[in-house]
């Protein structure tokens, strides 16, 4: 009788465990959530909405790929005389300037001189990495940054600890297909920034490891 009595408030005790475990979790996982939602909407207020309103020239422009519009624009930037120089990151290997310049409808000669290409980026991290590299070669100081508008915030934060003693202007480009202002409206949208905002965080954070 009394091993019957042990055994059962053995039971009880262990069934309040179980139960202070399982709040608990749902605590941890209701703030982690309030946490990352409140993080989220105020990563979509700082996402360009506008086009850059600076005019001043940098040393070079630097596109980083991922759609035609980040290279039209990249060279148009070049053509207005923004800067002497424009380097490509993250362009698949056995593309070259030539290539670049007949997909943006640019006769192959006109900017061939003044566009360099990198080929080993892979992410936003490895085109600071790359970007880093060329412009320490080719004495740069300032640069300005073409990049979609959702992906500035995390471009900013790579490429400033990538390249700290390089002034960075930033020029977002806008995609019809991508209505940031509208997002809650867009499934592919909001998927898209909430992974983009995803990535933000753990590049905040392997800052500060």
């Amino acid at each position: 009788m009394k091993t019957m009595r042990r055994h059962r408030a053995t039971q009880a005790r262990a069934g309040l465990r179980l139960l202070a475990l399982v709040r608990a979790t749902a605590v941890i996982l209701a703030v982690a959530t309030v946490a990352w939602s409140a993080g989220f909407l105020w990563f979509v207020g700082v996402i360009p909405m506008a086009p850059a309103a600076t005019v001043e020239t940098t040393d070079a422009i630097v596109v980083l790929t991922g759609g035609q519009l980040r290279l039209d624009t990249g060279i148009a930037l070049l053509k207005d005389g923004r800067a002497g120089k424009l380097f490509i990151s993250g362009v698949h290997r056995g593309v070259d300037v030539a290539q670049i310049l007949r997909l943006a409808e640019e006769a192959p000669d006109a900017l061939r001189c003044c566009i360099e290409l990198g080929h080993d980026a892979a992410d936003t991290r490895g085109n600071a990495a790359e970007t880093a590299e060329w412009a320490a070669r080719a004495g740069i100081r300032s640069i300005r940054l073409v990049t979609a508008n959702y992906h500035i915030p995390r471009s900013r934060v790579e490429f400033e600890r990538a390249l700290p003693t390089v002034a960075i202007v930033l020029h977002p480009v806008f995609s019809d297909q991508v209505p940031v202002g509208e997002w809650w409206r867009r499934p592919g949208t909001a998927a898209l920034l909430a992974g983009e905002y995803s990535k933000y965080v753990i590049a905040l954070a392997r800052g500060g490891l």
